[in-house]
């Protein structure tokens, strides 16, 4: 089958949700600004040779109707042949995009095809409904397991887990929050709130350094945007239209992060856990909602080396696990063992990792599992720093990895996520 090969990632600066620089911003316009970006620094490629257009998100953002990536395609001038799809496997989904395109690439289904993401987040998620029917209302099901074979452990568990699932997080209900699910990990590894707080120091040191050496300054494209106006109670007013600025940063930066800042966050509210333990999880060691869009340039080895296209890096074999959903933080260990095995390597063989940090717990955790060293982790920073617009995630993390593996001379990389209602995901890599 052919390699399938990245060439380029362009993404916007990720933003606060609800009450960021991107609120007034329509993301239909925003993508096809940065799929233009990407475009343009490869002239050998004309926009008629694109084949297909994969877009991941997970809200359905307003402005996208009911197919963001026809949308998208249209709007950018791209041929209406080119073939269009969109997926939801909620933070994984624009990786899943990336996924798609490569399968369908090896198989010679197509030569080029480019993976978005693209992600709206409000400030306060919508989830449950306040309003609802009996047609549209959580059904009560959902919030107890079906039967005993979903509630105890599985094979895959004590195949790919070196710590064993305790009873009563395995008994918890398995419809839960994020939050929920990421101090379940704290209670089954034992990790403490200094451990989290440490960790998202780190990462915002990572993230600092690599920006002021310009790492960055090759990913995000910087965009001309209208900055939104807010009314008093902290909603953006589209009555009016706010001053002229160009958006060229990550907002959750925090140069003067610090372990007192960090230590003075109380614990979040509506989390339980159920060992009895002191809930660990803050709003610094948990990833902010974001606003943002990224997109990636994949192709076939054989059509680039036709072209004169020099790519980053190769796509070795992707993976995608489920695992229970009350530890949902943990699935790349099981994604990431998964694509090792494939691949006919082990953790050994893996100079970078570039894992999303949704919570700083659950990485400490896979980490733990995966015995691979922290110097190796997220070392430009992670989304604890950067943001984490879910759709937009996946491409993030390929395309930054790629450009890592150039910039600090590796060669064999793994860009993972954790994924809402029990998933991990994995992709590797190896530079070119």
């Amino acid at each position: 089958m052919e390699d399938v090969v990245i060439v380029d990632m362009r993404r916007s600066g990720f933003t606060r949700g609800g009450k960021g620089q991107l609120v007034a911003t329509r993301l239909d316009d925003l993508s096809v600004k940065i799929l233009h970006t990407l475009l343009k620094q490869h002239p050998q490629l004309k926009i008629e040779m694109i084949d297909e257009i994969g877009l991941g998100q997970v809200g359905q953002a307003a402005e996208l109707l009911n197919m963001g990536s026809a949308q998208i395609a249209q709007l950018a001038g791209i041929p209406y042949e080119a073939s269009k799809f969109e997926t939801n496997r909620q933070c994984g989904s624009s990786m899943e995009a990336i996924h798609r395109i490569t399968h369908a690439i090896k198989l010679g289904e197509y030569d080029i095809g480019i993976a978005m993401g693209v992600e709206r987040m409000e400030r306060n998620l919508s989830w449950p409904m306040q309003k609802t029917t009996r047609i549209t209302k959580i059904n009560p099901g959902l919030f107890q397991h079906h039967n005993t074979l979903q509630s105890q452990p599985s094979s895959s568990d004590n195949e790919f887990l070196k710590t064993t699932i305790p009873e009563a997080i395995c008994q918890s209900p398995p419809l839960c929050t994020m939050t929920q699910t990421a101090q379940n990990v704290a209670d089954m590894y034992d990790i403490s709130r200094e451990a989290c707080d440490l960790f998202t120091l780190d990462s915002h040191k990572k993230y600092g350094k690599a920006k002021d050496n310009g790492f960055y300054e090759h990913e995000i494209t910087p965009i001309d945007i209208t900055l939104p106006v807010f009314d008093k109670n902290g909603h953006c007013d589209y009555g009016q239209t706010g001053e002229n600025a160009v958006l060229s940063i990550d907002e959750g930066y925090r140069a003067n992060a610090n372990m007192e800042q960090l230590g003075s966050l109380k614990p979040l509210s509506g989390v339980q856990s159920y060992l009895k333990n002191e809930i660990i999880l803050t709003a610094g060691n948990c990833c902010p909602t974001n606003d943002g869009v990224s997109a990636c340039l994949l192709m076939s080895a054989s059509r680039a080396k036709a072209l004169g296209i020099k790519p980053l890096a190769k796509i070795v074999t992707t993976a995608v696990a489920g695992i229970k959903p009350q530890i949902m933080g943990i699935g790349p260990v099981i994604a990431v063992k998964k694509a090792l095995s494939r691949a006919g390597l082990t953790s050994k063989d893996i100079d970078l990792i570039e894992f999303n940090e949704a919570f700083a717990s659950q990485v400490i955790a896979t980490m733990h599992e995966l015995e691979i060293p922290h110097s190796r982790l997220n070392i430009n920073g992670g989304s604890l720093a950067i943001g984490h617009p879910l759709g937009a995630t996946g491409v993030r993390l390929v395309g930054t990895l790629a450009r890592s593996l150039h910039v600090h001379d590796k060669k064999i990389g793994v860009a993972t996520q954790c994924i809402g209602a029990g998933m991990g995901i994995a992709t590797i890599i190896e530079k070119v």
